[in-house]
């Protein structure tokens, strides 16, 4: 890794020179909990650290994996995946980054409880020659649930159709032996959501694409050695990164752009998850930036941090020329190469050990998420009739104009985005996007709900007060009934929308919602 600003790096190898002296990456290898907390005894610490030993678990699950994937796609078209954040992300990005293997099905993420979401799943294909792959860590997840249900009924409630990824006797566990799924990969406990890509949660969708697990496992392992107990912070990778990221978000730079080009551009979902659930919480936080357009004309105002991510190129290659044109500008860029999709692997445990090490600088717990629950919270009570549903109404420009002069810079303005996931949905968005870089002084950002409340959720209530929230709310022409539920999934996701809103407006946090999203770019 290369980084670029005299004065970060400064600061960088001060916090590297105090972390071998204080023998930080031992101890966070021996897991002392104390790296991140004073208190010993803080929950979900300790118990959260079995990533670090993911390969080697791992590598001894290869044969079951590779001949699971070889017995599962015989007779099947199309594998589909139900499961949301750290139970799904992986998964996309190895998906984008290897395409489709020609002698395995076509793999579908269905992480949106939108209709149209779902619909193009019903219909989108022969059910009874899809497998479902139902991933959730707590075994609870209402999107993964419903989700469930509605295939389970819809297949005909064939078990032989089902496979389920979960912890060790979870509600899903029970219902998988129950129900005769074809199979149950119980995750090591100790394993968090977003730190669980290199776990089965990553490698079962890995092993029905088709993908060289072993090549991604010794990548992994190759990596985590770099990144050991015994090598010193300024050679490790993880840790390096990890600073870099901790001390830029110190001294003001706390919006962490990610600069990723294509297959590799969703491994920015991943990594923004990652990083904004693990650091996003008691008023700190290091904002991701996904997906922005790699445009050197944005003015950037001192609070960015870039992370470039790409093969070796020459230097007048136009990824690089536009590289060049950031750093002239004095603004600090990481360099980490990236040539190959198996080197997946690798990138996954870096940046989850340079999560955990930024955790350390922060002195901030990387592995909870106190404020995932608000929403939970009041979605519940949305869907159970004690709380009401908000209407978001048509775009109004006053209203707009009002919301956008209150943003500051330094501040950022989140779009959050309550429609079908797909290509026009995301030239939709972009376009938004671009017409609010016009019009504020701050960064834009833009998730799918309810994705990013397994995301950048936890960030947007437990981080700085500094986000100002647009919610994007797109009405469905179809509904999809959720069997032995009350509700469909037109009431869920708008009700998902509605409790997000309530619990950041619940913390202060201004929020805009407006519907017909298409009509917004008119009043923009």
């Amino acid at each position: 890794m290369t980084v670029t600003a005299r004065d970060l790096e400064t600061a960088v190898t001060s916090r590297l020179v105090q972390l071998e002296s204080e023998r930080t990456l031992a101890r966070l290898w021996d897991g002392d909990v104390t790296v991140w907390v004073d208190d010993p005894h803080t929950p979900e610490v300790a118990d959260r650290l079995g990533w670090l030993g993911i390969g080697s678990l791992m590598a001894a699950e290869l044969e079951r994996l590779q001949r699971f994937a070889v017995e599962a796609c015989d007779g099947i078209d199309r594998a589909v995946l139900l499961g949301m954040g750290g139970s799904s992300l992986s998964s996309e990005v190895m998906r984008t980054a290897f395409g489709r293997h020609p002698s395995h099905p076509q793999f579908h993420v269905l992480d949106s409880t939108h209709p149209d979401a779902v619909l193009e799943v019903l219909e989108g294909g022969d059910l009874t020659r899809t497998l479902f792959v139902v991933a959730s860590k707590s075994g609870t997840t209402i999107e993964t649930d419903c989700l469930y249900r509605t295939f389970w009924e819809a297949t005909g409630k064939r078990g032989s159709q089902f496979v389920a990824i979960t912890d060790t006797g979870t509600a899903l566990d029970r219902l998988a032996v129950e129900r005769g799924f074809r199979d149950v990969f119980r995750n090591a406990p100790d394993i968090g959501g977003r730190y669980s890509a290199l776990s089965f949660f990553g490698l079962v969708p890995a092993a029905l694409m088709g993908i060289d697990l072993a090549h991604i496992l010794e990548r992994a392992e190759r990596m985590a050695d770099r990144c050991g107990p015994h090598v010193p912070p300024v050679d490790n990778p993880g840790a390096a990164l990890g600073v870099t990221l901790a001390e830029a978000a110190l001294g003001g730079r706390d919006k962490l752009t990610l600069l990723i080009p294509p297959p590799f551009g969703a491994l920015g979902l991943w990594i923004e998850q990652l990083v904004a659930e693990s650091t996003g919480k008691g008023g700190m936080g290091i904002f991701p930036i996904a997906g922005e357009p790699f445009d050197a004309s944005i003015p950037y105002r001192g609070d960015r941090m870039f992370v470039a991510m790409a093969p070796r190129r020459p230097r007048h290659g136009p990824f690089e020329t536009r590289l060049g044109d950031i750093e002239v500008r004095q603004e600090p860029v990481a360099r980490l190469v990236l040539e190959n999709p198996v080197d997946l692997g690798a990138e996954f445990f870096r940046w989850e050990m340079a999560t955990a090490v930024a955790g350390a600088v922060l002195r901030l717990n990387p592995f909870d998420q106190p404020n995932v629950a608000e929403s939970k919270a009041t979605t519940r009570d949305v869907l159970s009739g004690d709380s009401s549903l908000l209407s978001p109404e048509p775009p109004d420009r006053s209203a707009i104009a009002a919301f956008l002069a209150d943003v500051r810079p330094g501040d950022y303005v989140a779009v959050q985005a309550f429609m079908a996931p797909g290509s026009e949905a995301d030239g939709l968005l972009a376009d938004v996007c671009d017409r609010l870089r016009e019009r504020v002084d701050a960064a834009v950002t833009v998730g799918y709900g309810p994705r990013y409340l397994h995301s950048t959720g936890q960030l947007h209530k437990g981080g700085p007060a500094c986000g100002h929230f647009l919610q994007l709310a797109s009405v469905p022409d179809r509904d999809v009934a959720i069997p032995g539920r009350e509700y469909g999934f037109a009431r869920l996701i708008a009700a998902q929308a509605t409790g997000d809103a309530q619990a950041l407006r619940a913390r202060g946090r201004p929020v805009l919602q407006t519907a017909d999203p298409a009509d917004l770019l008119s009043v923009l």
